[in-house]
């Protein structure tokens, strides 16, 4: 599992630029909340080798998918959340991990970490309650 902001990241598939190379389809981990977005470490050295291939042969454009054998679900194993579930879902999913890391930094006494889980709850409750706006059906 992953880990950013002070709760997990979620496993999807992005484009990434490697100098002037886009490389689509990269198996990567994001954070909703600050953006930060990892290369999934079971593929590290795949893209680094094909990025610098690309580069080298002055290609624009390569599809990852193409040149690199796929694990299959092993890659999402490590996610607790991926892009294909319910966004109401995953901001759920977060914020009741954080809940529970923030009763756990509680108990260690670490003051920084409640607040870094402070901060991150108030943005995932700032996300929660936009996708609530958008479906007022589902604000329950």
């Amino acid at each position: 599992m992953s880990f950013c902001c002070g709760a997990s990241m979620i496993g999807t598939k992005g484009t990434l630029k490697h100098y002037r190379t886009h490389i689509h389809n990269v198996p990567i981990l994001f954070c909703p909340v600050c953006h930060r977005v990892d290369i999934h470490y079971l593929i590290e050295d795949e893209y680094e080798m094909l990025a610098e291939y690309a580069h080298g042969d002055g290609a624009f454009e390569v599809d990852f998918q193409d040149y690199v054998e796929q694990k299959g679900n092993e890659l999402l194993e490590n996610c607790v959340n991926n892009e294909n579930e319910d966004p109401m879902d995953v901001v759920a999913s977060q914020i009741d991990m954080s809940l529970d890391l923030l009763t756990f930094a509680k108990q260690l006494g670490d003051s920084g970490w409640e607040e870094q889980l402070k901060k991150r709850l108030v943005i995932l409750n700032g996300r929660r309650n936009r996708l609530r706006q958008r479906r007022p059906s589902e604000s329950r």
